[in-house]
């Protein structure tokens, strides 16, 4: 098995010329990203306030098709907030997939609330409605209008689905579920811009939606993240509380609420700006990768490069195989092209095998603990030849 698997990091590297180490994803920046962070650095408009956060606010909105997007620090802050102004409250639990990153976890708890883990389907790797119904009516039930968790005795307040590595979960029959259990859908879709569902953008469909641009996203602002919503009056809350809930005044320092210290700088803002411009081509190297990855897995048995479902198109942010665990050992996969110079990397460890999640509740987790053993990302900066300069 370890030669097939020297073999076929050889031929990864080749995708990238040969190169001696190919890391996992690495941001692609050009002279415009230099021209508008350095007009930061000359003007001294570095930090929260300057015209490229508004400006990058105004574009993404426009990118994604909503009516607002509030730029923000991190992924985590926007998810964070997204669930905070979506109405999320202590002791309420909210449904999201065992597998995924441990920031959409994290975010359910900053707020006192307490995460509840749903299974995946093997189609988009992200939640299942059709198992999240299931569970549903095994131990929910509606009172005055609410779910309640009968084994808890909690309010289940909503369900945050996450487009894993930018594939577009089910959305349609995730709101059909969301409807008949009056359950707030919010969208972690950290990774999926430039992904759509059915033609709209993914982080459009929910109450609000989260995105980041970390530096190893289809685009990058070094570190951030964005709140989405087609409701102004979220949006402007959202920049209200996320600017420490400061009044404006031409001088004095009042706020009214303990908020969030979580504003977007500037020159973070600046170099969003620039890689904005370029999300086309970069989806168009990213399908080209995707080809060239199709071509290599074809001719290999038992293993499967994972594709976009057929109601929606990916960003392809990170490439994923999914090896049959009777042929391959996850482990040595990765032991052996690590040693080649190929970075590969597992997907995340379930988050109901965490300390600080085992306790939580959950459904039956079967397709997660499957695929948690079998899928593997592979480096996915667009190649050579289609890298943005």
């Amino acid at each position: 098995m370890s030669k097939q698997w020297q073999e076929i990091a050889r031929s990864i590297k080749g995708i990238y010329g040969n190169k001696d180490f190919v890391p996992l994803h690495e941001p692609t920046f050009n002279e415009k990203e230099i021209e508008y962070v350095t007009d930061c650095i000359r003007t001294g408009w570095v930090s929260s306030v300057g015209k490229y956060v508004d400006e990058f606010e105004k574009r993404l909105a426009e990118y994604t098709g909503v009516k607002r997007a509030v730029a923000v620090v991190s992924g985590t802050a926007a998810l964070h907030i997204s669930l905070k102004i979506a109405g999320v409250q202590a002791s309420d639990e909210v449904f999201m997939p065992a597998l995924t990153f441990i920031a959409t976890a994290n975010a359910v708890s900053y707020l006192q609330a307490i995460p509840h883990f749903v299974d995946v389907s093997e189609q988009t790797l992200g939640l299942d409605p059709v198992k999240l119904e299931a569970h549903i009516q095994e131990v929910g039930e509606m009172k005055h209008g609410q779910l309640v968790n009968k084994q808890t005795g909690r309010v289940i307040r909503a369900v945050v689905p996450m487009h894993t590595f930018g594939h577009p979960v089910d959305l349609n029959a995730l709101i059909g579920v969301c409807e008949r259990y009056n359950l707030i859908l919010v969208e972690d879709a950290a990774e999926s811009l430039g992904s759509y569902y059915k033609g709209k953008h993914t982080g459009g469909f929910g109450l609000v939606g989260a995105l980041s641009f970390n530096g190893n996203k289809i685009m990058t602002t070094g570190g951030g993240g964005a709140i989405l919503t087609n409701d102004e009056k979220l949006a402007d809350y959202a920049k209200h509380i996320t600017t420490t809930a400061k009044v404006p005044h031409r001088w004095e320092y009042r706020h009214d609420e303990i908020a969030f210290n979580y504003r977007m700088p500037n020159i973070n803002a600046a170099l969003g700006y620039a890689q904005i411009e370029k999300m086309d081509d970069f989806l168009a190297s990213k399908r080209n990768l995707t080809k060239s990855y199709q071509e290599l897995f074809e001719k290999i048995d038992g293993v499967d490069l994972f594709i976009e479902p057929s109601f929606g198109t990916s960003n392809y942010w990170l490439q994923t195989i999914i090896l049959d665990s009777k042929k391959y050992d996850r482990d040595v996969v990765l032991d052996v092209l690590n040693k080649e110079g190929a970075m590969a990397r597992p997907i995340w460890t379930p988050m109901h095998e965490l300390s600080p999640y085992m306790e939580c509740p959950k459904s039956d987790l079967f397709v997660t603990n499957q695929l948690n053993k079998r899928v593997i990302n592979i480096p996915s900066t667009p190649k050579k030849g289609y890298v943005i300069q």
